[in-house]
């Protein structure tokens, strides 16, 4: 039995979740998320108001989509009650953010300003020029948000500047050897 799978999923006061066959949808306080799942796992909801992700046997695929299941709907409805968010640092003489709306301009040592356009669910905050806030109530779209940013300028190992996760650790090159 998946250790993770077999766990129930709480449902916290204010999130309602409607299970249609295959198809879970998760409202609460700070959005909506729907998913479709494999037809194999059986969901439903039981009396202490909690989710339930069961496999119908032990096949290799099933048992790999038992835990899968179940931590995507946790993480949905983590997402729509509480949110998720990502920070970013901004590494390097002259790097810095803004906001321009919705859209994120960036400085980035670049001969040119970089734009980021905010997608639908996610949210931008630059509480300082050198910090960015991602935010948003998927987590998948607000960590390939994150990634795609950080690719912009990615770290590098010599001097470390570029973009990086806020705690990120970036393992330092030495320079050329002087004779």
């Amino acid at each position: 039995m998946s250790r993770i799978g077999k766990l129930p999923i709480p449902v916290p006061a204010g999130v309602e979740v409607k299970i249609d066959g295959s198809t879970v949808s998760v409202k609460g306080p700070k959005g909506e998320l729907t998913e479709t799942f494999n037809n194999n796992m059986a969901i439903s909801m039981n009396d202490d108001n909690q989710v339930i992700v069961e496999r119908p046997n032990d096949e290799r695929q099933n048992r790999a989509l038992h835990g899968l299941t179940r931590s995507l709907i946790n993480n949905m409805v983590i997402g729509v009650s509480e949110g998720y968010s990502k920070t970013l640092e901004l590494v390097g003489v002259g790097y810095r953010a803004s906001l321009k709306g919705d859209k994120l301009e960036m400085t980035l040592g670049y001969s040119h300003p970089v734009d980021v356009q905010a997608i639908e669910g996610i949210k931008f905050e630059c509480p300082d020029a050198t910090t960015i806030i991602i935010s948003g109530v998927d987590k998948q779209l607000v960590g390939q948000t994150a990634a795609e940013i950080r690719s912009l300028r990615a770290p590098e190992p010599y001097k470390g500047k570029g973009i990086r996760y806020q705690g990120e650790h970036i393992r330092r090159k030495e320079g050329k050897a002087a004779k």
